[in-house]
This record gives structure tokens, sequence and C-alpha cells, in this order.
């Protein structure tokens, strides 16, 4: 137990501080500790960052492992320090009852090395930014997300067919996909947007969704009843709801290993054959970034307006 209560006091970027039970295992089945967790965080927080800034940050932490119980946060928690930013934002149909909260704003890398420190294992944004809104109050989406859930009976590979058929499809519209993996059993695909509101690009997202699954029945499903899902991708639309939020790129995920949801090339989802193929774990992905550079480099510079109904 003593390991357990390891500290370090140390400076990120010029501010002082306490990391705690830096020997704590985080994920059981491999070890993988809170330091380690630390570490894998601040070394990938330049291109994480990107992701997350002024984005109202949702956390899944697990602060003794994820083997034991986890919970969600949204509010920034007591003993908040006084230099991380937190916004003050509205909460419409809140599960907790409150009209507004205050969020954390991840903007820079002490704050992920903060978050780190707290067993915030997995960081969870919406596809809207403060600074497009009035103060959260009419957000703006700067990003439409498809998230492909692979039913029972599909994987992975099977969602990298439906993504090479979804990034056709946006393509009809002048829009290109960047797509990354979930870390868990699916992928997500990002498209850069000219600011537009939620309600818009939900209903976009739905469009597009059905139409691959009027396309594709044997393989696709834009209804996320699960009795319809068996042998099919469910192509998870309303994820640009205002109110839900996705796992950001470069983000862990509290399962049994330190999976992570990882930045890939067209040509990888067109030649995957393997769930394998596509795990990436931290050192995996530190590798890749040493190699490759930051395969999202470029994700917002080129947003594309959203398609009018007489366009489509």
């Amino acid at each position: 137990m003593a390991g357990a209560q390891q500290q370090l006091t140390t400076e990120v970027d010029g501010q002082t501080m306490k990391l705690t039970n830096l020997s704590k295992v985080l994920y059981p089945q491999t070890g993988f500790t809170k330091a380690e967790v630390i570490d894998y965080y601040h070394q990938v927080a330049a291109l994480l960052l990107p992701h997350l800034s002024d984005r109202p940050l949702t956390r899944k932490r697990w602060p003794d492992g994820t083997s034991a119980a986890y919970f969600f946060e949204k509010n920034a928690p007591r003993g908040t320090p006084a230099w991380v930013r937190t916004e003050t934002l509205p909460t419409p149909g809140s599960s907790t009852g409150r009209d507004e909260m205050s969020f954390v704003v991840c903007d820079d890398v002490q704050t992920v090395v903060w978050l780190a420190n707290l067993a915030a294992l997995e960081l969870h944004v919406p596809q809207w930014r403060i600074g497009l809104s009035d103060q959260g109050r009419d957000p703006q989406a700067d990003l439409i997300v498809f998230d492909l859930d692979p039913g029972p009976g599909a994987s992975i590979v099977e969602c990298c067919d439906v993504a090479l058929a979804l990034r056709q499809l946006l393509g009809h519209y002048g829009m290109e996909g960047w797509p990354k993996t979930s870390g868990n059993k699916g992928m997500h695909l990002y498209v850069p947007i000219e600011p537009a509101s939620s309600r818009q690009t939900s209903a976009f997202a739905k469009q597009l969704a059905e139409q691959l699954a009027e396309a594709l029945p044997e393989n696709v499903t834009a209804n996320m009843t699960k009795a319809l899902r068996p042998g099919k991708v469910f192509i998870d639309w309303s994820q640009n709801a205002s109110a839900k939020t996705t796992l950001a790129p470069y983000s862990l995920r509290g399962s049994d290993e330190p999976r992570v949801s990882t930045p890939i090339d067209w040509d990888e989802v067109a030649s995957a054959t393997s769930p394998e193929d596509l795990r990436f774990l931290p050192h995996d992905v530190l590798a890749r970034i040493e190699e490759y550079g930051d395969v999202l480099e470029g994700l917002y510079d080129d947003p594309q307006p959203l398609p009018t109904k007489e366009a489509t």
C-alpha cells in the first residue's frame, strides 16, 4: 500500500502540480499504472488539445482502476485549481435538474495532466465549441460525427466497409470524412463543417445514415433498435445532438486494457482484415505519431458548408 501513496511535485508548462498515487494500477489486466496514464496524456497533449479546446468536457473517471466503479463527471469538481478554465453553460433537460453547470474546458497541457491525475481516463466532448455559440445557448457545431457501432456478429472490419461507403456518399456533397477507431468495437467518422446548428447537423447525418441503410440493407441500419443490429453496423447519427458527446481523438478507454481512440488513414481503413489491425495501445499510438505525425492534422482547416435541402 505504501507504493500506492507515491507522490511527485513537478512543473508542467510553468505550473507547479502535485501528482498522487502514481504507482496505483488503473488497468489491472495489464498492470498499466496511473503514472503511465499521466505520461501518455502528457506526451500526446499537443495532438489531443485541438479536439478539446473550447469544448465543454465530460470525463469518465475510474479512481480505483477499470475493474472497479466509474462515474461520469460534467461539473468542475470541488478543489478545481483556479488556473483551470471553467465555463458556466446551460444544461436544458439535465438529469440533475440543473438549468446550468460549471464545465471544465481543457485548453492547455497543465489541464490535461491535472485530468489524468484525477484518473479521468475517458475525455468526451460535443461537436460544438463555446466560442461559436452564445455561451452555449445556441450551440453551433463545427463537426458532424458518424458513430459506427457493430452489432453482434460484426466487428470494426465491417465498420471499415461502411466507412468507405459513407466516404463515397459524403464525396457527393463535396465533403470529406476523417476516421478514427472508437477504442472499443467501432469507429467514428468526423466531417468538418462551417458552423451550423446541431439540429441541422443531426438532420443531415440522419439523412445520410438512412440513405446508406437503404442502399446496403444487409450491412447497415440507421435504427437504434437492438433487434435490428445483428450482423450489421448501426450508424448512430444522434451523436450530433447538442447535448451528446463523443470520445475525443487520442483519448484512452476505460476498458480491460488501455486502448486508445486512434486516428487512422483511409489506406488503413481499406486494408483492415482483423480487429487486431486497428487495436492500438498507448505505446502503439506514440510510435505512430513518431512515424507518421498527426493523422488528424488539418481536420479543421477546410470546413465545408452544410448542404442545403435543394443541394441534397
